[in-house]
């Protein structure tokens, strides 16, 4: 054993604080030759947050906010608005990290799931900087504060960003290093200077364990480029301290969410909580894995067959995490998230335990240190928290795609006639929504705002059979707030616009139904649009149908689609600063992984049967429009004989080529008078009556028939005039 003595205070800690590490070090400093945890992680990173277990680990403190909590659909305005002004902010912020002793601190977008949209309690990147968009990071130092975000969000973060306290990184442009990259620098510099290493503050519960090891290997790199042997810096988990945001949030901070959760029937589900385990557990003897962790949301509600409203805006999740060994099925949740007797009868039914939320870490560590049971963990480090990933160790660890992923991507039978029953609905509320926005902009002359415009087609969604919320925050972007490719309209900002006949409208919006899930972006002008903007949309309603109409053989990823969305924007000089194309859940997440349509080429993830993703191009102008059109499609064989959920594409022995198709899921019209028919092909004209000729069949048929929905709805199916120039 190692012996410590215990002084008043050390690097910073009280003497409270301190002895908390010493059990923690005693411990398993004593049991060495155990394989948990982690064997490289230095005494002092021990000491200054390494440990995954204190006397009061981060889960507990954050439990116990959940267990007085009110439901998160109770609350109502935007945590992140509220509040001190950016700059008193900061000055709080770092003041709490001067006395942690801490040179930087790194606030991601994330909950301890890594979840894109989170609870209002952990939108801590949000309440620190501003910027509201799903997806950044910051990073907060002595003297400055950035905020890394990707293309999607640069307009919208330069518009959220106080210019007198932050500086936007835009990832991928030039000479904007990531963020790794740019704390290895800082840490170069103040080692230099100072001959100490630069200390990184994280809160290792919303962080992934990727993000954590490529700090560590990039600042590795950086000692080496200086000529030193020690490392010019250190990540600190403060794990005695808890997340520095919360401080300054103080008690604005929303409570966390315990919205219950409710069953997913099997009539949409398509497969049982037991068979997808005993699928689960198959893949597990083949790896030779003893337990595996699941942790993002989705993956949780796919496995237990399970839903929630509540917990996080429009994503049909609860909080929870699920392991799976060969003994059983555990989900680690809060009590109250599954008190009604029908949740209990399913989980009991489906031989699945309770846990407590906060035990993850420590049952993960007790499973680690089993010899007799020869621990083996599989674990998805790039889409679990580093707390999590910490507390095993390479000995014992499998870090890959989880067994869920593949499984709930690929979508069945049952779950896919959802998604089209969806998709049929949701054109139906599209319908009587573009009828009245149509008689009211052309034949009253009214202006409507975008606020009106998201809240009248939600009505309209509302109104279907099943309906449950948006699938996302509606996107309704007026004229040059159409280039602002995650806008969301607000009575009380600024960039609030109204729509008449002389700007066009960017509507990205979708529904969360209880059998599936739709999105869809449609481009609309209720005037006499330029020749430009009808340039500018014909080619990318090309880019669209080109995707649509590609023929392509298994195991192709997704980047290869995705030029042809893209060539008629090239062959005149144009791109847009997104992907494709995502996937999308069964009455699940409306973005999920692991597939994707997108020029970024790190994505080797192969097409497959069953998956379903979005195929949306665009063109923006800022400070003067938007363009995107975008359809869901489901993949499928070309052949119909392999597309039924008997044939098994990994057990199939055959030496046959197979090919996949596209097909279309979305069925609302495209704007035919946005159209240059000059540059269209006869083929491209061809696919466009036939699309139309299907949602007026699929569509019309659950429309009364002298309804001003089925008179805009025949008006815009009709073929289209190929004499138009």
């Amino acid at each position: 054993a190692l012996s410590i003595k215990q002084p008043t205070s050390v690097l910073g800690f009280t003497s409270k604080q301190y002895s908390a590490r010493r059990s923690f070090l005693n411990y398993y400093v004593t049991r060495s030759s155990s394989p948990c945890p982690t064997s490289n992680l230095s005494l002092l990173f021990l000491l200054r947050g390494g440990g995954p277990s204190l006397s009061k680990p981060p889960l507990q403190r954050r439990s116990s906010l959940m267990s007085t909590s009110t439901d998160a659909s109770s609350m109502t305005g935007s945590s992140a608005s509220t509040s001190l002004p950016s700059g008193e902010k900061l000055e709080a912020l770092r003041a709490k990290m001067k006395e942690v002793g801490v040179n930087a601190y790194v606030v991601p977008s994330g909950d301890p799931h890594l979840s894109e949209y989170v609870p209002e309690a952990y939108q801590r990147r949000a309440f620190i900087s501003g910027f509201e968009g799903s997806a950044g990071t910051a990073l907060i130092t002595e003297g400055e504060a950035f905020l890394w975000t990707d293309s999607r969000y640069f307009n919208e973060a330069s518009l959220q960003l106080d210019p007198n306290h932050w500086k936007l990184m835009k990832i991928g442009q030039p000479n904007v290093p990531t963020i790794s990259k740019f704390l290895s620098t800082l840490a170069s510099e103040y080692y230099d200077a100072n001959k100490s290493p630069f200390k990184i503050g994280i809160d290792p519960y919303v962080h992934a364990a990727s993000f954590a090891i490529d700090v560590e290997e990039t600042i590795k790199e950086a000692g080496k480029d200086l000529g030193v042997e020690a490392l010019v810096g250190e990540l600190d988990t403060l794990d005695a301290e808890g997340n520095l945001v919360d401080e300054v949030w103080s008690d604005k901070r929303p409570p966390m969410p315990t919205s219950p959760f409710r069953v997913h029937p099997l009539e949409y589900a398509g497969v049982s909580v037991k068979d997808k385990i005993q699928k689960i557990q198959k893949s597990m003897k083949e790896k030779k894995a003893t337990l595996v962790v699941f942790s993002a949301l989705d993956d949780v509600a796919y496995l237990c067959n399970m839903r929630a409203k509540g917990d996080i805006d429009t994503c049909p999740v609860g909080i929870a995490y699920a392991t799976v060994s060969m003994n059983g099925t555990q989900l680690y949740c809060d009590d109250v998230k599954v008190s009604s007797d029908a949740v209990k009868d399913h989980l009991q039914e489906a031989g699945i335990t309770l846990r407590p939320y906060d035990a993850i870490v420590d049952d993960i560590i007790v499973h680690c240190n089993d010899e007799s049971a020869n621990p083996k963990i599989w674990i998805d480090k790039s889409n679990s928290n580093y707390a999590l990933s910490r507390s095993i160790s390479e000995k014992v660890l499998l870090n890959a795609q989880n067994p869920i992923t593949p499984m709930k991507a690929s979508k069945n039978s049952a779950e896919m006639e959802g998604m089209r029953r969806a998709h049929v609905v949701d054109g139906v509320a599209m319908a009587y929504f573009m009828a009245w926005l149509e008689k009211t902009i052309v034949e009253e002359g009214r202006k409507v705002s975008e606020v009106e415009i998201d809240e009248k087609l939600t009505g309209f969604r509302a109104e279907q059979p099943g309906f449950l919320e948006v699938s996302f925050p509606t996107i309704a972007g007026v004229g040059s707030n159409g280039a602002i490719i995650h806008y969301r309209a607000s009575s009380d900002s600024d960039l609030l616009q109204y729509l008449d006949q002389s700007n066009p409208i960017l509507i990205d919006s979708g529904g969360q139904y209880e059998y599936g899930t739709t999105d869809v972006t449609r481009t609309w002008h209720f005037g006499a649009p330029s020749e430009e903007f009808i340039d500018n949309y014909t080619r990318v309603l090309k880019g669209n149908i080109g995707v649509d109409r590609m023929i392509f053989p298994e195991k192709t990823p997704g980047f290869v689609l995705d030029s042809f969305a893209r060539t008629a924007l090239w062959q005149v000089g144009k791109d847009y600063g997104h992907g494709t194309g995502h996937g999308v859940g069964a009455a699940l997440n409306v973005h999920e992984g692991p597939h994707s349509i997108s020029p970024r080429w790190a994505n080797k993830e192969a097409l497959k049967k069953g998956m379903i993703v979005s195929n949306e191009p665009g063109y923006y102008e800022d400070g003067n429009f938007g363009i995107r059109i975008e359809n869901l499609l489901e993949i499928l064989y070309v052949k119909d004989e392999y597309n039924t959920d008997d044939f098994d594409e990994e057990a199939d022995t055959s030496t046959e080529k197979k090919f996949l198709k596209l097909s279309k899921l979305t069925l609302i019209p495209i704007q035919q008078n946005l159209i240059n028919v000059d540059i269209m092909s006869k083929e491209e004209l061809d696919w466009l009556d036939e699309y139309h000729e299907t949602v007026l069949e699929k569509v019309g048929a659950l429309l009364p028939e002298d309804s001003p929905a089925m008179k805009w709805l025949t008006k815009s199916c009709a073929k289209i005039d190929r004499k138009l120039t």
